[in-house]
């Protein structure tokens, strides 16, 4: 089975996220925006012991606050346009404890927290759309207290397996 593991903003944001996705991101219909704490992942292993390393990690780290300050693009690697989230020691923290205790091979480049809103774009739709969309006035904070276990459908959609709480009592 295919999983990921992902952070959903709140409403407010994914609708902003939304407003742009439905026409530059193809994958706007198979999961909602959210930032990437670790890729799609094939395992054979118990979803009952990938849950239980979650929760582990879950329990090392406290909340903490999500900040958008800007859309960014990762121009020349690809034509993908994000709304970039500042670098953080405990999403940095969540990504690596990901990586290095889930199966799954570590991504050939850094980890860059992003929510992406446009993806797959030509070389002059990215220039267009980029050029209008980085003179967004982006100033947006929320807390994240929890992150999801998501897996992928026959359809080609995702959907949450099960969600983890920040926190040593996340009651």
């Amino acid at each position: 089975m295919k999983y990921g593991v992902v952070i959903f903003p709140s409403k407010k944001l994914q609708d902003l996220a939304n407003s742009y996705r439905k026409r530059y991101d193809p994958n706007y219909a198979l999961i909602p925006p959210h930032l990437t704490l670790k890729t799609a992942f094939e395992t054979d292993m118990d979803v009952e012991k990938i849950t239980d390393h979650l929760e582990e990690i879950a329990k090392k780290y406290e909340p903490f606050t999500l900040k958008i300050r800007k859309v960014s693009s990762f121009q020349p690697l690809n034509n993908t346009i994000h709304f970039k989230a500042e670098k953080d020691p405990v999403l940095e923290g969540l990504s690596e404890d990901l990586y290095e205790t889930l199966p799954g091979e570590r991504p050939e480049h850094p980890f860059v927290p992003h929510i992406t809103i446009g993806q797959k774009l030509s070389n002059d739709e990215h220039s267009d759309v980029y050029s209008q969309l980085r003179m967004l006035g982006l100033e947006h904070e929320e807390i994240v207290d929890r992150f999801h276990l998501v897996y992928q459908l026959e359809n080609g959609s995702w959907t949450v397996y099960e969600t983890f709480r920040l926190g040593k009592d996340p009651q």
